[in-house]
């Protein structure tokens, strides 16, 4: 049975639970090719704000607007892409976040430009898949 797009998706980092969620939506009227924007909201379980990261298109920033590119996925025509939906692209942003400022037990919401966390995110993940894995325990 697939998952229901709709619903939130759970994920645990450092022993506390978030959600988070991936929708796409256009700031201007008059069709799906106008203005996308792609966002990625991320709530710590029990906190009353969430961060939401946004990513609108532009010159040089490509966002999924129906062809070409699958939901979640991000990219710097210079650069390759993050993909919203992967554990490990959610996570580097937070800690980008974290580091210019979010609290996820903050009192209220933040919203940041997804493009200035972007490049680090980016650095982060391949940093991480280039880090030696440790060996299987027996």
């Amino acid at each position: 049975m697939p998952r229901n797009p709709n619903k939130a998706r759970r994920m645990v980092v450092d022993g506390h639970t978030y959600t988070r969620s991936v929708r796409h939506s256009h700031s201007r009227p008059g069709g799906p090719d106008r203005d996308c924007c792609e966002s990625l909201t991320i709530h710590l379980t029990g906190a009353r704000g969430a961060l939401r990261i946004v990513f609108r298109e532009g010159p040089g920033r490509l966002v999924p607007g129906g062809w070409a590119m699958v939901s979640g996925e991000v990219s710097l025509a210079t650069t390759e892409s993050l993909y919203l939906h992967e554990p490990g692209a959610v996570r580097a942003l937070m800690e980008e976040a974290r580091e210019r400022g979010w609290r996820p037990d903050g009192p209220s919401g933040m919203e940041i430009d997804g493009w200035t966390l972007f490049e680090a995110a980016l650095r982060r993940r391949q940093e991480a898949s280039a880090a030696p894995q440790p060996a299987p325990q027996e």
